[in-house]
Order: structure tokens, then sequence, then C-alpha cells
């Protein structure tokens, strides 16, 4: 078995927007209900890069099995050095590291950004593996919104957890954070 993480380019939209797609019509790791085309998965890709933040994706033996990005806390001038993590694997690459190789390389390119923020935005309390992989890469739990959203019949949690980067807040920053453009 080969892992590679690497920069996501346009060329492997196809496979994110595929391995997505599974996401969207399987779990609750998104409250997507409808999958995105491969034109929508594309722009968010673009606009993810546009400001500056890591679009990584991970190949298992030369296919696409996993993909991940940082995203934008909030868009408020206040937030440039926080982020929030999505991270999402196939279904045939499950239980083979991918997700943690996805979301280490993911770490380590935010704090190179100077950074001081991660958050994960978890669907479903009950979502162990998701908990589980970000408790192990170091968040801790920060708090469960309750019945946050409605998807294949039931209601479903939001687990908030958290993650320092470069310190946290402990120092003040010294890089300019993620491009903002327009806020």
């Amino acid at each position: 078995m080969s892992l590679l993480i690497r920069a996501s380019t346009d060329a492997d939209v196809p496979a994110i927007a595929a391995v997505y797609a599974w996401n969207v019509l399987n779990g609750f790791g998104t409250f997507e209900e409808v999958p995105p085309d491969e034109a929508e998965m594309g722009r968010r890709r673009a606009a993810f890069l546009d400001r500056g933040l890591p679009y990584l994706v991970a190949e298992l033996d030369g296919e696409v099995v996993g993909y991940c990005y940082a995203g934008p806390f909030r868009l408020r001038a206040a937030y440039r050095y926080t982020v929030e993590d999505s991270v999402y694997v196939s279904p045939k690459a499950v239980g083979k590291g991918v997700g943690k190789a996805l979301l280490g390389a993911l770490i380590e390119a935010c704090e190179g950004l100077g950074l001081r923020q991660m958050c994960a935005v978890i669907g479903d309390s009950q979502n162990t593996a998701s908990i589980g992989l970000h408790a192990a890469m170091g968040f801790e739990k920060q708090g469960v919104f309750p019945a946050m959203g409605h998807k294949f019949g039931r209601w479903v949690d939001l687990v908030w957890m958290q993650r320092p980067l470069n310190g946290g807040g402990e120092t003040p920053p010294d890089a300019p954070g993620m491009r903002l453009s327009g806020v």
C-alpha cells in the first residue's frame, strides 16, 4: 500500500466530487443532501485556494481516495487566524490511515501559514470515527449543539472540537492570516 498526500490539482476534481458524493449520500459528515456536480466542487475548491488555504488529496496506490481542506471559520477580519477543517475519505479507504494522514498534513500546512486555531464541526455525536480521529490529532471537544440538522429522517447533533496551532492564543499572531477578500 502506497499512500501519498499532496496538493490537489484541477485534474483531481472528478475524484473529489465522487468521494464527496458518497459522503453526502451515506453519512452525516456533511449536512448536504444532494451531491454537488463537478463544476460546483471545482468552484468550491478554487474559493479556498484563492484565500491561500490548503486543499489536499490522498492517493492510495495512485488513486485519489480522500481529500481535505481548511476553510474560513467565519468571514470577519478577527477570525483570519482560525480555520475549520474538512476531511472526506472514500469507503474503500476507511480504516487505512487515510483520514489521519490527511488531517496531519492539513494541520502542518495551516501551521506553516501562521494560523492559530483549527476547529472541527462534526456532524453526528455518534460519529465516533471522526471524533476519534480529531481527538487523536490533538483536538479537544468544546461542546455539542443538539439537533442542529435533519438528515435521513432524524435530527443530528453537531460536535465542536478545537485544536490550537502555533501556540494558539498564547502569543500575538506573527503572520497576516488568511485572505478574507472583500470583508
